[in-house]
C-alpha cells in the first residue's frame, strides 16, 4: 500500500515536541483509515495493555514531547500515555492496518496530539518528517496480538479454524501456507528449534512433510498433536503452541526487525528519553537484552578487569538491570501477560556516562 506523509501541524495551544513535528496522512487516494468500517473494527479489536502501570511509571517524568509506540496494536498503552499528560503527543506504528483502524477509532478524542502510521517499526528511519525530532520515550510491546489470536480468519491460532496465514500486514507476499508447504523438512525443523525451543522439531517437520498439502490452522495442528510423543502432550500446554510460534515468527520476520528498530529509536531519543519494551519468549528477550546491553556498554572492547582505554561512551542505561514480569494480579486478571518481560533504559548525553 502506497503511503505520503502530509504536512498539518498539531493543533494550537497544544505543547509541541523538542522539536517542530508535522503530522503524517498514512495514505494517499482513498484511504481505509476513514471507511465505513472503521468504526466496526475499531469496536471489534479487544486489547488489554500488558504492565500498564509499570510503563506508566517508567515515563512517569517525562510529561511533554513526543513518543513513540512502535507497535500500537489496540491504542491501550498509547491511550493511557496520552491520558496521564496532555503535554505528550504520540506517534503510534503498526504493520497490522486493523490495528491502524482500531487506534485510529479508540483515540480520536485526542485527534490532535496522536498521528498513527501503517508501517513496521524498523521503517522509522524513513519517515523524514521525524530526521530532526528528539523522541521522550519510545515503547515496544512485541509479539503477536489478543485481537490476532483472536480472528478465526487470521490464521494465528491453533484453536480456530481457519486458512494458513499468520501475516500481521495482510498486504505481505509470505504467509503460512508457504512457509508450511513449500520449506524443506531441514528448513521447517530449524525455524521451529531456532524461534520455539520445541524439543521435537525433527518429529514434527517430517509429519509436515508427509502430509503435505496442508491448507488449515486445526489441520496443520492435528499434525503437529500427532508428531508429538504422548507423555509430552500431556503437560497443559497445547502440542501445537510452539510450532505455530516459529511459524509466525518466520512469516513475520519478527527477530529480524527488532535490533534495527531498537537501534533507529535509541538514536532519537532526546537525553534524559527513555525507552521500554515489553517481549514475550526467549528469542525476543535475548535480542532486546543484547541491544540495550551494547547500548549501555559503549560497544567497549576493553577486558572487564581493566579500566577501558577504547574511547566508546554508552548511549543509555539501564533501568533495571533484570528483566521484570507480571505481578501475580495481573496475570490472574490477564493470563496472556504471564509470559511478559519488561526492559527499560534511559539516554545519556554526551559525556554523562
Amino acid at each position: 500500500m502506497a503511503r505520503s506523509h502530509g504536512s498539518r501541524r498539531f493543533a494550537a495551544g497544544v505543547s509541541r515536541p523538542v522539536h517542530r513535528w508535522r503530522r503524517l496522512v498514512t495514505v494517499s487516494g482513498s484511504d481505509p483509515l476513514h471507511s465505513s468500517n472503521q468504526n466496526q473494527l475499531g469496536r471489534s479489536f479487544s486489547h488489554e495493555p500488558v504492565m500498564l502501570k509499570e510503563v506508566l511509571d517508567t515515563f512517569a517524568s517525562l510529561r511533554e514531547g513526543l513518543f513513540v509506540d512502535a507497535t500500537v496494536g489496540g491504542g491501550g498503552h498509547a491511550e493511557a500515555l496520552l491520558t496521564d499528560s496532555a503535554n505528550r503527543n504520540l506517534l503510534g506504528l503498526d504493520r497490522d492496518l486493523a490495528a491502524v483502524l482500531a487506534t485510529r477509532n479508540r483515540l480520536r478524542d485526542f485527534d490532535n496530539r496522536i498521528e498513527i502510521v501503517h508501517c513496521r517499526f524498523d521503517e522509522i528511519s524513513g519517515l523524514s518528517q521525524l530526521a530532526e525530532v528528539e523522541l521522550s520515550g519510545a515503547l515496544f510491546d512485541l509479539g503477536v496480538s489478543s485481537h490476532q489470536l483472536d480472528t478465526a480468519d487470521r490464521g494465528f491460532s491453533y484453536r480456530l479454524d481457519s486458512d494458513l496465514d499468520m501475516r500481521m500486514d495482510t498486504s505481505a507476499a509470505l504467509d503460512a501456507y508457504q512457509v508450511v508447504n513449500n520449506y524443506s523438512e531441514r528448513e521447517l525443523a530449524s525455524i521451529i528449534r531456532t524461534y520455539s525451543d520445541e524439543r521435537f522439531a525433527g518429529r514434527i517437520a517430517a509429519a509436515i512433510i508427509s502430509q503435505r498439502p496442508i491448507s488449515s490452522t486445526l489441520e496443520l495442528a492435528d499434525v503437529v498433536r500427532g508428531a508429538v510423543p504422548a507423555a509430552a502432550r500431556r503437560t497443559g500446554r497445547h502440542p501445537a503452541m510452539r510450532t505455530f510460534q516459529a511459524i509466525r515468527i518466520e512469516v513475520n520476520s519478527e527477530l529480524d526487525l527488532i535490533k534495527p528498530a531498537l537501534n533507529q529509536i535509541i538514536e532519537r531519543l532526546r537525553p534524559g528519553g527513555r525507552i521500554v519494551v515489553l517481549s514475550y519468549h526467549s528469542g525476543e528477550d535475548r535480542i532486546v537484552k543484547q541491544v540495550l546491553r551494547e547500548a549501555a556498554d559503549g560497544l567497549c572492547v576493553c577486558p572487564s578487569t581493566l579500566p577501558c582505554i577504547c574511547g566508546s561512551e554508552p548511549n543509555v542505561k539501564l533501568l533495571r538491570r533484570k528483566v521484570t514480569r507480571p505481578s501475580t494480579d495481573e496475570v490472574n486478571r490477564n493470563p496472556r501477560s504471564a509470559s511478559a518481560r519488561f526492559r527499560a533504559a534511559e539516554r545519556l548525553s554526551a559525556g554523562e556516562a
